[in-house]
């Protein structure tokens, strides 16, 4: 018996990497699912069905029932479609994972108006076109049957791009780290009806080779013990869980996953402060106290020291 036996699914941009992996994962575990995917290359341009289709077959095969769907997520009206097709062809919707994604990477004095409203509008408004039609149908159906409690499961996905920076990535950060601050304020907007969680993944995908042809090497490496360390097969396991019954205490929470790990993030918070006494600061003051403000503060989490941690670099 699977974990999520009879249970209706969206996957956005499950045609390839990430995606596809939770597909699979989550057909493995009796998950009848809608896949989308334009079909599009690494930075948003081009479409191609067939792409969908085949990951729907490779469903197929394992047992569930599964249909296909090529619309853009940055479309609202079509976000609206696509949750009313799962439920036209399956009577439900119980999950949705919001994985769609491109890169128009960029430094930001060469960035063009159109790379950034690009990345923005596939990323971060397409997580909200998604959530917001699925919110409504998660609300509408537990407000009709308050034994169901939080039924529905909303998971995000985000970046390390927007949770400690990267260069050349500013389009990419400020939506991945939008798609974080978007799943906690969701999350308690929805938790009579559905728990809203965000992964942060760290996997070889197009995102991280295709796009960006420095991080090959570093992509393919494995561990002392001979793990694939960066197989975006590892992460999948996550995405089952937290779409599962099991994960119904489980809500607005970012995980960051990469090979045989799993780790909690904490968001933005106080680490340390400066007071004057009931007296507002001057700038002078603040001038003499920065470095008293600073000194407390914890160092600052980076991606390439995680890098380092994982695999010798």
């Amino acid at each position: 018996m699977g974990m999520l036996d009879g249970k209706v699914a969206i996957i956005t941009g499950a045609g390839r990497g990430l995606g596809f992996e939770e597909a699979l994962a989550m057909a493995r575990e009796g998950c009848n699912l809608v896949v989308n995917d334009l079909g599009a290359a690494f930075d948003g341009s081009g479409a191609e069905s067939k792409i969908a289709d085949q990951v729907v077959e490779e469903c197929k095969k394992l047992g569930v029932k599964a249909v296909a769907n090529y619309d853009s997520v940055t479309d609202f009206n079509k976000a609206k479609t696509m949750v009313d097709q799962a439920i036209s062809e399956f009577g439900k919707l119980d999950i949705l994972v919001n994985n769609a994604g491109i890169l128009r990477d960029r430094m930001l004095f060469n960035m063009s108006e159109q790379e950034f409203d690009d990345v923005i509008a596939v990323h971060l408004k397409g997580t909200f076109n998604m959530t917001r039609h699925a919110a409504a149908y998660f609300r509408e159906k537990g407000k009709a049957n308050e034994a169901l409690g939080n039924f529905g499961r909303v998971i995000n996905t985000a970046s390390d791009a927007g949770l400690t920076g990267n260069v050349g990535q500013t389009n990419y950060g400020a939506a991945k780290a939008g798609i974080a601050a978007f799943t906690m304020n969701a999350s308690a907007e929805l938790k009579k009806y559905a728990t809203v969680n965000c992964i942060v993944p760290l996997a070889r995908t197009r995102l991280t080779t295709d796009a960006t042809p420095q991080m090959v090497e570093i992509m393919n490496k494995l561990d002392e013990t001979g793990l694939d360390v960066f197989n975006p097969t590892n992460v999948a396991p996550m995405v089952v869980f937290l779409a599962s019954d099991k994960a119904k205490k489980i809500n607005g929470e970012v995980f960051r996953v990469v090979a045989d790990r799993v780790m909690l993030f904490q968001g933005w918070h106080t680490v340390n402060q400066i007071k004057n006494d009931h007296k507002p600061f001057t700038p002078q003051l603040i001038a003499e106290r920065i470095r008293e403000l600073m000194k407390g503060a914890p160092k600052k989490e980076n991606l390439y020291a995680l890098l380092g941690d994982l695999v010798k670099m």
